[in-house]
């Protein structure tokens, strides 16, 4: 509740004398030494005269009741009334001018009074409602005039202007109007009272006002009528959660405010907020208005606006999530009736009034947010920023029009903004030096703000030989101050002075964060442009008839030796991040084997601005990215190790398509703490490498896992590239490397997100005996998808409309499926074997070895033991490397460890029976598209037409490689494992027995050149 100034109270308690206020309620007064008794009034049968009134301290006390107090208690005893209601009448009976009522010696004597005291009425019974409006408004700007609690949040929220106060008739509603209106139980005062609830100052249930303790602020028309009322509750964050801040008269809002100022400007500034609209107005910019709030802009304001003729609307509603919004809605809105819009930004969680209180001095600061406000138009080419006029000014440098031949308003105000870019400002790499003489300015660290929201640098000031040096944010009025105060004392200057320059060097270094912020975006945003030669050369390449071919060439070219399937996989891998569900690659092989140079040669095929890569991460920074950095973009991370602690994000983002955390940070403005959510959006395609041999399942079942080959053949292929580099050969294929990757790129970039419909999905098979299968199913689809997307300028783009929007699409083919298939058998067929390729390898060395071993020595495998320096030397590998994988093996009861003769050594005995011995590497349970190829022929699809016959019957064995024809003896005996094919265990799977050549490759007559080193089986 509002309360009257400290020294009023106390005039009160000395001046209002107990004796007259005893005297008027009729009670005898008898000396008693130097003081007064009378009969207590406040218990009962009080014979004797009890309560002792003393003049010289002006109190009462009575002994027996124990009542006692000043004039104030008195009045609130008596007349049963509120201290707020007993503080009026006293206040109505103090005579202020200097003469009091106990001035009166002796006191005249007075005839009894039975009848409670009362405050003069301000209304009459028979005003109208607009009347009675007004003298309740009337009041409240009087109060407000006289109240110290009303003007010191005026003066906090840099509104104490006695312009602004009796222009709009400010006012402030304390609670006290009941006291001026007739006792609710006349029929006055119920005619009144049933009035002010009419017109909503009282409310119907309680009978309160419902502006208590609210800065209440009219809106009126040019003839002076209210239409509506605004309240700003003064408490703020003290109120209770429940109690709203800013109040209204009940019913649809009416009015516009300062609507002289729109009918005669051309260009208007909308504020969210009447506050921020009055913060406006006080530092000289009057062309200003308000909507009730971001929900709030009636079409009685659009009207005035149109009507008016206003051409430019710069909104400056809040900086936070709901002004964002509702200004790019309101944006729209303006634009349909021909006119421009524009956004005023403050920095991030600011609004108007809060960026004049810290950004001093305001008319500077508010004009150069005016004059950066961003254009909100649908035009390709965007104008230059509007500027902003203000009333009853002048400015020599005129405002850049925005279109040809236009001339804008100068910009101006009633503290004419200076010129910043007129500083004497020495722009160095990691400094920035300004001159304000006497005075030298050094900035060093500015190029570390790429945020609005705050302005941290290191700031020293110099004059002479004396210098203040310190690190703060110069967003923040506590650290400004501390430092202004501190450099003051250094350099024995006034205060005043720095603050005048910091000003100054303040918004010097707003307008280059500014250029910077917008560079570094622009940088990002920045789209190569391609000449038309380069959009032919990249169109020629997408549409290749053996484009996947075209693409294994060009990486031999670029110097990238074998590896066929793997780098076929990570490129289409890669162009995935064009589709909702992006596949995910995880390149694993042991040290030096060349797992980054197949990512990067796969990178570098893509676009630069589509691909971001670090080193590594930390546990929380996939989190803290923009909220769009990653969608539809490549993130590539070297090394597997380096991101374990952000592992959980990474699946969270592959599997959901986007993460997000609520973390708790400090609020930019008020500095409380506070819970803020970051989200990064996807999709995104995942791509890192590994030397680890066991796998996270959880990150394995969401990736394609590529292994490098090792093997001495490819050692071998490797060294001789590397000495073909150093020749002149060499020299000209790097040039070559350079053009090539240059049309990859390029190629890339007119790629469209298309949607991919596949007509043989419901007749597609996959192996489901596994839960795991069910992500492996979703990456082989998504290798179809991808296909299929690659190909999009050799296929027919159809369209389609659903429910009034338009669906562009290309449909898969069976060649896709059939590609898809033969990456699946090698790609998904080894990362579902329970042993990684590395591992199966060693063990397929082994057991060749063993296997003449045993022959030559005429033993059983059973009987021969071999140690682990045998077979280092057979593989060739490190002992680091046997121990690993021979760990593996020993786990999965491939070896048997035995002791040896020389006590602590150890031997092995080898229990593999050689199963998968030739290598392939192959999935069953998928469709045989040479099936489904013959029964399109035989049969064409019609709408109609039953669905092809599919496979109902996958193989319900691991999906590893099938067993050799053997004894099947040995551990796997008793547990032979059905490959699905004829039932026969020990059978291998068959193969087409006729093959072909291609530059020397061998291949079969069914499959690509491209997939010639990597033949798989289509079951």
């Amino acid at each position: 509740m509002a309360r009257l100034p400290d020294e009023t109270v106390t005039r009160i308690k000395r001046e209002v004398s107990l004796v007259r206020l005893a005297e008027a309620r009729g009670f005898e007064l008898k000396p008693h030494g130097s003081h007064y008794a009378i009969h207590c009034p406040f218990h009962a049968d009080d014979k004797t005269p009890s309560l002792i009134i003393t003049p010289e301290k002006n109190l009462f006390h009575c002994p027996a009741c124990g009542a006692k107090g000043s004039p104030i208690d008195w009045v609130m005893k008596i007349e049963g009334v509120s201290m707020r209601h007993a503080l009026e009448l006293l206040a109505n009976d103090l005579d202020l001018q200097g003469r009091t009522h106990a001035e009166s010696s002796p006191p005249p004597k007075v005839v009894k009074r039975t009848q409670k005291q009362k405050l003069p009425s301000m209304l009459s019974a028979s005003a109208d409602h607009q009347t009675a409006l007004r003298q309740v408004i009337d009041y409240y700007h009087e109060t407000l005039k006289a109240s110290p609690e009303a003007l010191d949040y005026l003066e906090k929220r840099g509104l104490k202007s006695p312009e602004l106060i009796e222009t709009f008739k400010l006012g402030y509603a304390n609670r006290t109007l009941a006291y001026r209106l007739p006792p609710s139980k006349q029929q006055e005062g119920a005619e009144i009272r049933g009035r002010l609830k009419e017109i909503g100052i009282l409310r119907e249930s309680t009978g309160h006002e419902h502006f208590n303790g609210c800065l209440v602020a009219p809106v009126m028309d040019e003839n002076g009528v209210i239409t509506e009322v605004y309240g700003r509750k003064l408490l703020g964050k003290r109120l209770r959660k429940d109690c709203a801040q800013h109040l209204y008269l009940p019913g649809p809002h009416e009015g516009v405010w300062n609507a002289r100022a729109v009918k005669q400007s051309q260009e208007i500034i909308l504020c969210e907020s009447l506050i921020d609209a009055m913060t406006f107005w006080a530092n000289g910019f009057r062309h200003v208005t308000t909507s009730y709030g971001t929900a709030g802009f009636t079409d009685e304001l659009l009207t005035l606006l149109v009507n008016s003729s206003v051409e430019k609307v710069l909104i400056a509603y809040d900086r936070d999530e709901a002004g964002n919004r509702a200004a790019e809605k309101l944006a729209k809105r303006l634009n349909d009736h021909g006119m421009d819009a524009y956004r005023v930004l403050f920095p991030k969680g600011m609004d108007a009034n809060e960026y004049a209180l810290q950004v001093t001095p305001a008319p500077k600061s508010l004009g150069l947010a005016l004059r950066k406000a961003e254009w909100m138009g649908n035009a390709r080419n965007k104008p230059q920023p509007n500027a902003s006029r203000v009333e009853d000014s002048k400015s020599d440098e005129p405002i850049k029009a925005e279109k040809e031949g236009e001339t804008l308003p100068p910009l101006a105000a009633e503290s004419p903004v200076e010129n910043t870019a007129a500083l004497d400002a020495e722009i160095a790499e990691h400094e920035i030096n300004i001159n304000l003489a006497p005075r030298h300015y050094r900035i060093r660290g500015l190029n570390k703000n790429l945020s609005y929201e705050q302005l941290k640098i290191n700031l020293l000031i110099q004059q002479g030989e004396v210098y203040h040096v310190d690190t703060f944010d110069l967003y923040s009025a506590k650290a400004r101050a501390v430092y202004i105060k501190q450099a003051a004392e250094e350099l024995g200057i006034p205060a005043g002075e720095i603050k005048a320059d910091l000003g100054k060097v303040l918004l010097k270094l707003e307008e280059l964060q500014d250029q910077q912020i917008k560079g570094t975006l622009a940088k990002q945003d920045k789209q190569p442009v391609m000449s038309d030669e380069e959009v032919k050369e990249a169109l020629a390449l997408l549409k290749d008839p053996v484009l996947l071919d075209r693409i294994l060439q060009d990486f031999n070219r670029c110097g990238v030796v074998g590896e066929e399937t793997n780098k076929l996989t990570g490129y289409l891998a890669a162009c995935s991040r064009k589709l909702e569900r992006p596949l995910a690659v995880m390149v694993q092989s042991s040290s030096a084997a060349g797992k980054s140079s197949l990512m990067e040669a796969v990178l570098a095929f893509m676009p630069e601005e589509e691909r971001i890569q670090y080193s590594a991460m930390t546990g929380q920074a996939l989190f803290y990215l923009g909220e769009q950095d990653l969608k539809n973009k490549i993130l590539a991370i070297a090394e597997e190790e380096g991101a374990e602690q952000t592992s959980y994000a990474l699946k969270l983002l592959q599997s959901e398509g986007e993460v997000s955390i609520a973390s708790t940070g400090k609020n930019a403005v008020t500095g409380n703490l506070e819970t803020q959510e970051y989200r990064v959006e996807g999709p995104v395609m995942l791509f890192s490498t590994t030397t680890a041999i066991d796998i996270d399942e959880e990150l394995m079942n969401r990736c394609l896992v590529l292994s490098v080959d090792e093997s001495r053949a490819q050692t071998q292929a490797i060294h001789a590239a590397q000495r073909q580099r150093r020749t002149l050969a060499g020299l000209k294929a790097k040039k070559e490397k350079e053009q090539l990757i240059r049309l990859h790129q390029n190629a890339q970039r007119l790629l469209r997100p298309l949607a991919v419909m596949n007509p043989y999905a419901d007749q597609l098979t996959f192996l489901d005996d596994k839960t795991r299968t069910r992500r492996d199913h979703e990456k082989y689809l998504g290798l179809i998808d991808v296909i299929a997307l690659l190909h999009q300028y050799q296929r027919d783009i159809k369209r389609e409309t659903w429910e009034g929007e338009p669906l562009e699409y290309i449909e898969v083919t069976l060649e896709d499926i059939a590609t898809a298939n033969r990456l699946a058998h090698e790609v998904l067929g080894r990362s579902l074997d329970e042993l990684p390729p590395q591992t199966r390898r060693l063990l397929q060395l082994m057991s060749e070895w063993v296997a003449e071993q045993c022959q030559q020595e005429k033993i059983k495998q059973r009987d021969y033991r071999f140690s682990r320096k045998e077979i280092r030397a057979i593989s060739g590998w490190s002992d680091f490397q046997v121990k690993k994988h021979m760990r593996r093996l020993e786990e999965l009861e491939y070896v048997l460890v035995h002791s040896g003769s020389r006590g602590k050594s150890i031997v092995y005995e080898l229990l593999y029976q050689g199963e998968g011995e030739d290598g392939e590497s192959f999935l069953m349970g998928l469709l045989d598209v040479k099936k489904l190829r013959y029964d399109e022929q035989k049969e064409p699809p019609a709408e109609n037409k039953e669905p092809l016959k599919r496979n109902k019957e996958p193989s319900s064995s691991p999906q590893s490689a099938p067993k050799k024809p053997s004894s099947c003896t040995g551990i796997n005996a008793e547990n032979p494992i059905n490959n699905g094919l004829n039932g026969d265990p020990c059978k291998k799977p068959p193969k087409n027995a006729s093959r072909e050549k291609h530059n020397g490759t061998s291949y079969r007559s069914d499959e690509s050149p491209a997939l010639a080193a990597h033949s798989r089986v289509e079951i």
